[in-house]
C-alpha cells in the first residue's frame, strides 16, 4: 500500500496504485504464449499542446475510447518528485524489465544536453509507466523520451486569439493578464525543451499528426486521432 508522503500527493499515489493493480490484472489475463514476447514498451499516445488549447479534453476523450489512463504534467511531476511512489512502481518490474530500463535510461543520459536529477527521475517514471501498460501522456516531452518507433504522437494547436480567449476564460483573467501568463508559460516550455532536448517546442517533425482546434472540436479531434492511429498501426 502506498502511504502519504512528504510531498502530500496522496491522490496521485492512490491513482498510481490503482493503475498498477489494473495492469497486473491485464497481464495475468494475457495468453501464456504472449507473455514470452514482451515489447519494449506498451502502446501509448503522447499529446503535446500549445498553451490555451484543450489538450486535457482531447486526452479524456481518448481515455474514454481506449480505456487507458492519463498521465499529465502535474501527475508526472509529482511522481518524479516522490520517491515512495516511484519505488512502488519499480518494485513491480521483473529482471527483464529492469535490464531494458537501465539500458534505455543509460542511453538517454549520455546525450550532450544537461541532465539534472529531476530529468533523470522524470525519465525513469515515463519509461516505467510505458513498460507497464498502455498510457496517454500529456506534455513533459514524453514523445522524446519514449522509443521513437512505438506509440502515436499528436500536437494540438490553435491561433493565438483563440487560445488567448480560452485561457482568459478558463483562468478568470483579463485579456492582458492572460497574455502575460501565456507568454511566461510558453517561455518556460521553450527553456525546458531547449535545455533537455536541444529543440524548439514547435518542431513539427516530432509528431505523427497536428490538429488545429480552431477548425475541429475536441470530439472531432479525438475521432481523428483514433482513426489516424488505426491507420498508422493497422495490426492490433
Amino acid at each position: 500500500m502506498i502511504s502519504r508522503n512528504s510531498s502530500g500527493n496522496l491522490a496521485i499515489a492512490k491513482l498510481v496504485e490503482r493503475q498498477m493493480r489494473n495492469w497486473e490484472l491485464a497481464r495475468d489475463q494475457r495468453l501464456p504464449e504472449s507473455k514470452s514476447v514482451q515489447k519494449q514498451v506498451e502502446d501509448f499516445i503522447c499529446i503535446s499542446r500549445q498553451v490555451g488549447t484543450e489538450g486535457m479534453a482531447v486526452a479524456r476523450g481518448l481515455a474514454a475510447g481506449l480505456e487507458w489512463p492519463i498521465f499529465d504534467r502535474e501527475i508526472l511531476d509529482a511522481m518524479a518528485g516522490d520517491d515512495e511512489v516511484r519505488r512502488q512502481i519499480y518494485e513491480s518490474m521483473d529482471e527483464r524489465d529492469l535490464s531494458w530500463w537501465e539500458e534505455t535510461l543509460r542511453a538517454l543520459m549520455q546525450s550532450e544536453f544537461v541532465r539534472n536529477d529531476y530529468f533523470k527521475k522524470l525519465s525513469k517514471t515515463l519509461l516505467t509507466l510505458a513498460r507497464q501498460g498502455n498510457c496517454i501522456f500529456v506534455g513533459r516531452g514524453a514523445d522524446l523520451l519514449l522509443p521513437p518507433k512505438v506509440g502515436f504522437r499528436v500536437r494540438l494547436v490553435a491561433p493565438t486569439p483563440n487560445r488567448l480567449a480560452r485561457f482568459a476564460e478558463t483562468n478568470e483573467l483579463t485579456e492582458n493578464e492572460a497574455r502575460q501568463t501565456m507568454q511566461r508559460v510558453e517561455a518556460d516550455r521553450r527553456r525546458f525543451f531547449h535545455h533537455h532536448f536541444g529543440i524548439d517546442t514547435d518542431d513539427p517533425g516530432r509528431h505523427d499528426m497536428t490538429i488545429n482546434l480552431a477548425r475541429f472540436s475536441c470530439e472531432q479531434a479525438t475521432t481523428l486521432i483514433l482513426e489516424a492511429r488505426s491507420i498508422h498501426h493497422p495490426v492490433r
